[in-house]
C-alpha cells in the first residue's frame, strides 16, 4: 500500500513549484468559475481540500475570502506558510481528505478542488471525500470540481488517477446539488503536455 502522505511530502520536497505537473502560473480558469458565484459570498469561507502550494491561495486572500487550507502534505503547507504574507483569514489543516474530517472542522460556503478527487481510487475513499464535502458545505454553498476528464491522462505524479465524466461527477455528488456550469478545459503542464480536465460548478440545495 502506498504511503500517501510520504509520497506527497517527497513530491513537494524534491520539486520547485514551477516543476510540479499541475503548476499554474495563471489561475484564471478557476477564477472564471468563482466569478459565477454571487457577489454576496465574496467574503465567504472557502475550503481547499488540496491547497498544495497553489497561487490560487494568494488570489483568494486578495479578494477578501477566508480560506481553509487543507493538504495531506506537511511539506506543501510549510512551503505555502512561508510564502503567504499573512495568516489573517486562514485556517491550516493537515489531513487526508479521503478520511473523515476531524470533529469540529470549519464549515464553508465554497469548496474548490483542483486535481485532488481524481487521485482517490478506492470506492470507500471517494465516498468519504463526498461525505466530507457535504458535511463541510453550508446549504446554498458552491462546489467547484476540476479533475482529469475521461480523455485525460491515466497517471499523474507517478500515481494512477480516476478520470471523470460530467455524468459520473454529477452522479457522485448527488441529488442534493444542482449543476450550475461546466466546461472541458485543456491545461498545458509545465513540461508542455496537454492535460484534459472537466470543470463543474454545483450549488448545494437549501433543503
Amino acid at each position: 500500500m502506498i504511503d500517501s502522505q510520504g509520497h506527497w511530502n517527497k513530491v513537494f520536497s524534491q520539486s520547485k513549484d514551477s516543476e510540479l505537473g499541475w503548476f499554474e502560473p495563471d489561475v484564471a480558469q478557476t477564477l472564471k468559475f468563482i466569478d459565477m458565484i454571487p457577489a454576496s459570498t465574496k467574503s465567504a469561507t472557502i475550503f481547499l481540500p488540496g491547497a498544495g502550494t497553489s497561487i490560487l491561495v494568494d488570489q483568494l486572500l486578495e479578494s477578501g475570502f477566508h480560506v481553509v487550507l487543507n493538504d495531506i502534505s506537511s511539506e506543501a503547507l510549510n512551503r505555502l506558510e512561508k510564502r503567504v504574507e499573512r495568516n489573517e483569514g486562514l485556517i491550516w489543516l493537515l489531513h487526508d481528505i479521503s478520511k473523515p474530517l476531524p470533529e469540529g472542522s470549519p464549515k464553508a460556503d465554497i469548496w474548490i478542488d483542483r486535481a485532488v478527487l481524481h487521485f482517490l481510487l478506492d470506492e470507500s475513499q471517494i465516498e468519504i471525500y463526498f461525505s466530507n464535502l457535504n458535511a463541510t458545505l453550508l446549504p446554498g454553498g458552491y462546489v467547484l470540481l476540476a479533475e482529469f476528464s475521461s480523455s485525460g491522462s491515466k497517471k499523474c505524479a507517478g500515481l494512477d488517477v480516476h478520470r471523470y465524466s460530467l455524468a459520473e461527477m454529477t452522479q457522485r455528488i448527488g441529488g442534493g446539488f444542482e449543476l450550475i456550469a461546466h466546461e472541458d478545459y485543456s491545461f498545458i503542464s509545465p513540461s508542455g503536455n496537454e492535460r484534459p480536465y472537466i470543470y463543474a460548478l454545483y450549488r448545494k440545495r437549501l433543503c
